[in-house]
Order: structure tokens, then C-alpha cells, then sequence
């Protein structure tokens, strides 16, 4: 089968176009067309993701990133298609929150026609609101252009089979399993008992720590995003061995819990840098301190569960999952404490927010497929609101 994906959940726009031969979770995929945009740079001034910009921008570009995977996958077809008055109003009223989009679309229908998809997987959360309704009524107007049903699916799990894909297939996995998923808006640690089933066991109390990256940044008046900068300070101060200058706490490694907290160690950054004129080795040096302070935290609480629930896998996933740093130490630490441990670590393609994952996450969910007649309680769910996704009998029990 063929599955449009669809990803607005941020401040990346992505569409993708792949090929499921096979049950989920042992199909075979093809990615045959992968389009992403990222915002970075239009939220650059702002320091951080502005909701109704991102929103603006996902409308902007969808449709042609849209055209521009069903090209690479050679599905785009030059069949152009009048519409009725009634289905332009009909796409015009499912668009309406979108500005410029409807017409969009209409343009593109009548240009080239229908192609041939099986299904659409649209992220309808958790994320930022606004940005995941252009997504979400994109998805509907598809659906009603081209008859075909919409998969809902969680951004999360998404990351969580992103990390797993590999040489086009899911691996088979030995449970238990545990996820950590590191972004700037999650830190959670999930248990998986079986595929498609997750149980929240632990999560930051306070910043995420992509969110805690960023800040500190921002402190040591480097530019967003701040995981990045962060990070290359870091490795030129273990590189040239430059003096700590900041020692961080722990915090919560005797919580007797699998919780985080990151906020005490963004502030006493903040307190060691107020009123100070930093030379770049002492940034240096203090970045290096708060990634040595984040990762070890993870690690504690990562050694944590696997013990406690004698984990036979374990996974990392999330657009922190980037972090070299982060990568190598968890490889190091888990490979040499638990050398009969499956660890699996996404493709760097494939830690940000992207559609593939959301074409996997869509494909193992075909049940919970909605007929185009009946989207009329397809949702987007942002951040505050969201509590549970209906994915059919295996709900994804995810609340931020």
C-alpha cells in the first residue's frame, strides 16, 4: 500500500510518500518520496518556535512539498480534474483556518489530478495547536479529494519506530522494551510490554531537555537553536581540556523514580553567569559542564529502568537523539553495563521531526483508519489539551 504522510507538529513541514508491503511490524517500507522544510531560520529572531508563524508557514509550503514527494516517488500524475461548485466549497470551508491553502489545492487537483494513495497519516499530537491543524486539515481536504481514509498518529510513537527503522524494515524486537524520547518539548521514559503498546514510567518534571538546551543557550548568548551551539562548545572544551569553571548537581538521582528535572540546572547557570563578562573559554567550559550534568542524569535514570523492569531493548529517540555527545555515552555506558541489551539509536535523518515516522506510526494503525465520511472528530491535540489519542484498542497513553 502507499501512505501520504503528513508532519506539521512544529516548526518542520514534512510530506512523504511510502511504500508498506506487509504487516505491521513486519513489513517492508519504501521510502519513495520525503519533503521537509525547516523553520529554523524564521524563528531565529524569537529565540524559540512562534505558534502562529510556524502555522503560517506550514501553510505556505505543504501543497508543494506535497508535489515535490509524489514527484521523487514518480507518482505524480498529469491528469488534471475540474471540480464541482460544491466540492470547491467544501474545500474551501475545510480550509478556512488556512489562509491561501484552499486555493492551493484546488490548483493542484485540476492540474494533476488524483494520485494513486492508499492512505494518508496525518500527526494529530501532541505539538504546537495551531501548527498541527494545517496538517490535520490538509488530511480531511485529501481525504475528501481523493476518497481515501486518514490514519491518526502520535508524534511520539513516531519517534519510537524512527529509532527502530533500519534497511527499510522494523527489526524484531525482544521485550521489553524502553524508550527515552529527548526533544525541546518531551523527556519521557516508555515502557513497551508488546509492539503498539506504551506505558509512560517516567518524564521530566519541569523543561524538557531539548527546552533546557535552548535556555542555556540563550544564557551563554549563543543562537537558537541552542542544542547545537551547546554541544560544539562542549567538544572544543573536553578537546582542549579547558578548566571547569561550574561544577552542576545532579538533580533527582535518588528520587526513587525514573522522573527528571532540568530546571535547577538551567538556574544555577543562570546564577554563575548573572552580571559576568564570560570569556569563550569559560562558555566553553560551562557548556561542556551542563551536557556532562544532562547526560549523566539520563544515563542514571536510563540504568534505573532498565533494571527495574530487566529491559531487553532500549531505545532513544527525539530530536536530542542528534546530540553526539548524548549518542556516544549512552552506546558507551548501556553497551558495556548491559552488553546483552539491543540499543537502538536513530539515523541522524531521522531524529528531527520528519513524515517517514509518521508513515510508520500511520501503518501500524491501519485499524484505526478513519473513512473520509466520518472525520468529523479528527483533532489536532497540542500540548495542554492532549491526554490520549484514540488509535483504536491500543490507545497511545501519552499526556504532556
Amino acid at each position: 500500500m502507499y501512505i501520504l504522510s503528513i508532519e506539521t507538529s512544529c516548526d518542520e513541514t514534512a510530506v512523504s510518500l511510502v511504500r508498506a508491503d506487509g504487516d505491521f511490524p513486519h513489513a517492508r517500507y519504501e521510502v519513495l518520496g520525503n519533503a521537509l522544510r525547516s523553520q529554523i531560520n524564521l524563528h531565529r529572531t524569537y529565540g524559540g518556535v512562534f505558534p502562529n508563524l510556524a502555522k503560517r508557514d506550514h501553510a505556505a509550503i505543504i501543497v508543494q512539498l506535497m508535489i515535490d514527494a509524489l514527484r521523487d516517488a514518480s507518482m505524480l500524475k498529469n491528469e488534471p480534474q475540474q471540480l464541482s461548485t460544491d466540492t470547491r466549497e467544501q474545500l474551501t470551508t475545510l480550509l478556512d483556518r488556512e489562509p491561501g491553502l484552499a486555493a492551493q489545492l484546488l490548483a493542484f487537483h485540476e492540474t494533476y489530478g488524483v494520485p494513486a494513495v492508499d492512505a494518508i497519516a496525518v500527526t494529530v499530537g501532541p505539538g504546537l495547536e495551531p501548527a498541527l491543524w494545517v496538517g490535520v486539515n490538509f488530511a480531511r481536504a485529501l481525504a475528501a479529494l481523493w476518497n481515501v481514509p486518514v490514519i491518526p498518529t502520535n508524534h511520539l510513537e513516531g519517534h519510537i519506530l524512527a529509532s527502530l527503522y533500519a534497511d527499510n524494515r522494523l527489526p524484531e524486537l525482544s521485550f521489553p522494551a524502553i524508550a527515552l524520547l529527548i526533544s525541546g518539548g518531551h523527556t519521557e521514559f516508555i515502557l513497551m510490554r508488546t509492539w503498539n503498546t506504551y506505558e509512560k514510567i517516567g518524564q521530566t518534571r519541569d523543561d524538557a531537555v531539548g527546552e533546557a538546551f535552548d535556555k542555556v543557550a540563550r544564557l551563554l548568548s549563543l543562537p537558537y537553536p541552542g542544542g547545537p551551539e551547546i554541544s560544539k562548545l562542549a567538544d572544543e572544551a573536553r578537546t582542549h581540556e579547558y578548566p571547569r569553571t561550574l561544577e552542576l548537581t545532579r538533580p533527582m538521582l535518588d528520587s526513587g523514580d525514573l522522573d527528571v528535572s532540568f530546571s535547577g540546572i538551567k538556574t544555577a547557570v543562570r546564577y554563575a553567569v548573572q552580571d559576568k563578562e564570560l570569556t569563550h573559554e569559560e562558555r566553553a567550559a560551562i557548556a561542556r559542564e551542563f551536557e556532562d550534568a544532562v547526560t549523566e542524569v539520563l544515563i542514571a535514570k536510563a540504568r534505573d529502568a532498565i533494571n527495574e523492569f530487566t529491559a531487553h531493548t532500549f531505545i532513544i529517540g527525539g530530536g536530542v537523539s542528534a546530540n553526539r555527545f548524548i549518542r556516544d555515552s549512552f552506546t558507551a555506558t548501556l553497551t558495556r553495563e548491559f552488553p546483552d541489551l539491543a540499543l537502538y539509536i536513530p539515523h541522524p535523518s531521522l531524529t528531527t521531526d520528519n513524515s517517514v515516522m509518521i508513515a510508520l506510526a500511520g501503518h501500524a494503525h491501519l485499524h484505526a483508519a478513519k473513512d473520509p465520511g466520518a472525520l468529523g472528530d479528527l483533532r489536532a491535540e497540542g500540548n495542554k489539551q492532549h491526554r490520549r489519542i484514540p488509535l483504536g484498542e491500543n490507545a497511545f497513553p501519552f499526556a504532556s
